[in-house]
């Protein structure tokens, strides 16, 4: 009788133990297959660009002048920026757009290095600068400059000095429709790329939101503006 019920014990425990490596087993399979599911992703980028205009424009114009009299300087630097002051109001900007440095006089005897054969010996310059949202103002107004030579002004020939520079500060208008399309574009090559794979596009299982850009659309004009930003996106792939 104790054999018998021995046996029985053997047969119950062997069962039980088959049974549970099959369950075993299926949940194994079942984890590396979720698993496996889960690792599928394509992670795709979308960009979105605008070209717009700028809205602010700072322009600097810059005199000089030369002499042996220092006094004489300051006179002739005030008033060639007062000259430009009329120049400027007189074409449609207001004195709240205008602002003006001090004058920098140098005597150039007094340099560490200097000789007597200096030539003058006062050099001085000033800058009278524009910041206004006329954009389209200061690009007219910069080929009538000739008309302030004409009056005896002496600008700076200073390209680099006198460059105007073009900014874009409506950045925050736009920002939501911009990464709206860039998310929305890289969905559209998320879906291609499942298509091609047999797959189908699950959830977002990451989203970065790149930083955006504005810079010229080229050298020729700076005026015009690119505004670019780049989102990455990762989707999961399903069967």
């Amino acid at each position: 009788m104790a054999t018998s019920q021995s046996s029985s014990s053997a047969i119950i425990f062997a069962i039980g133990a088959v049974i549970s490596a099959a369950l075993l087993s299926f949940g194994l399979t079942e984890s590396v297959q979720n698993f496996r599911s889960f690792d599928r992703v394509v992670e795709v980028k979308g960009l979105a660009e605008r070209e717009v205009a700028a809205d602010t424009a700072i322009w600097p114009l810059k005199v000089v002048r030369a002499g042996d009299s220092q006094s004489t300087i300051y006179e002739q630097l005030d008033k060639d920026v007062q000259a430009i002051r009329a120049f400027l109001l007189v074409n449609g900007f207001d004195e709240n757009e205008l602002s003006v440095s001090s004058p920098n006089v140098l005597d150039k005897l007094a340099e560490r290095w200097a000789t007597e054969d200096v030539g003058f010996r006062y050099t001085g310059d000033q800058t009278l600068t524009v910041y206004t949202n006329k954009v389209e103002q200061v690009r007219e107004l910069r080929q009538q400059l000739s008309e302030l030579g004409k009056k005896g002004v002496s600008l700076s020939g200073n390209a680099y000095e006198t460059q105007v520079e073009y900014h874009f500060n409506g950045l925050n208008d736009i920002k939501p429709s911009m990464i709206e399309e860039s998310a929305r574009n890289a969905r559209e090559v998320a879906l291609r790329f499942a298509e091609h794979s047999d797959s189908q596009l699950g959830k977002i299982r990451t989203a970065d939101q790149g930083q955006f850009s504005i810079y010229d659309r080229d050298s020729n004009t700076p005026h015009i503006k690119i505004v670019r930003v780049v989102s990455t996106v990762a989707y999961q792939l399903v069967d």
